[in-house]
């Protein structure tokens, strides 16, 4: 792989709704890490996905999540591409309880051929040093209840032969994530390769809201558990090197 990246300038500012669970939202996330994958340049993760966006509901109601997966590599085409979308955690209002999103009625993620609380989008081929853009359908129900539903992304593609994984917060335990943000003299400095991904994904979410609250105000709402942000590519980036951010 190039260890030179040729940034693609994103086509659009990250949405409102882009949120980063970095609490409880270890629900979910699976207990041991996949080993073997390379870790890409500091910086290159963050033009894979982009303009990742949400959605809005009300009980019933239904919208789309929408994205942009990008290839920065110089004359590398990503191959075999597949974005993960899943819903995972859930953040009650009135009352911001967290759990993992096993509530009865959660929304569900449609595509053409499958529906549920995950969604595989997958592209043949992105060529270099361009976008694609996709979408995949967010369907609620009558009973679904009032709260911001997390969901959490992955990426996986090949490129000369390689494979690679990026995953989002969402996807490792809190011990796992620690262990990994845990720099000399207490500094917060993300190491990828103690992750067992190539790189990190911002995540995004569904809020449903039974009432006439704007997305600002449930955001505010759900303050004490979920962190507005464009990911965690973008609050761990220190200066480093060898696969630590």
């Amino acid at each position: 792989m190039p260890s030179r990246v040729r940034a693609l300038r994103p086509a659009g500012a990250v949405g409102l709704a882009v949120l980063l669970f970095l609490t409880a939202l270890s629900v979910g996330a699976s207990s041991s890490r996949a080993a073997g994958y390379p870790v890409l340049p500091v910086g290159e993760d963050r033009w894979f996905v982009s303009n990742l966006t949400g959605a809005e509901l009300s009980p019933g109601g239904s919208g789309r999540i929408t994205f942009s997966v990008g290839d920065p590599i110089p004359n590398e085409a990503l191959d075999a591409v597949t974005l993960t979308l899943q819903v995972y955690a859930f953040n009650a209002f009135p009352g911001n309880a967290t759990s993992s999103v096993d509530v009865a009625s959660a929304p569900i993620l449609v595509t053409a051929t499958t529906s549920g609380p995950m969604a595989n989008v997958t592209f043949a081929s992105v060529p270099s040093s361009t976008t694609t853009t996709g979408s995949v359908s967010v369907q609620s129900s009558a009973s679904t209840p009032s709260g911001t539903f997390a969901v959490r992304t992955a990426l996986r593609f090949t490129a000369g032969g390689t494979a690679y994984l990026l995953e989002s917060r969402g996807w490792f335990t809190a011990a796992q994530w620690a262990a990994a943000t845990s720099g000399p003299g207490g500094a917060v400095d993300l190491n990828v390769s103690a992750l067992g991904v190539s790189g990190v994904l911002p995540e995004t979410s569904v809020l449903v809201s039974s009432s006439s609250l704007t997305t600002t105000l449930y955001v505010v709402l759900a303050a004490g558990l979920v962190l507005v942000g464009v990911g965690a590519w973008l609050y761990f980036r220190p200066k480093s090197s060898s696969g630590a951010r």
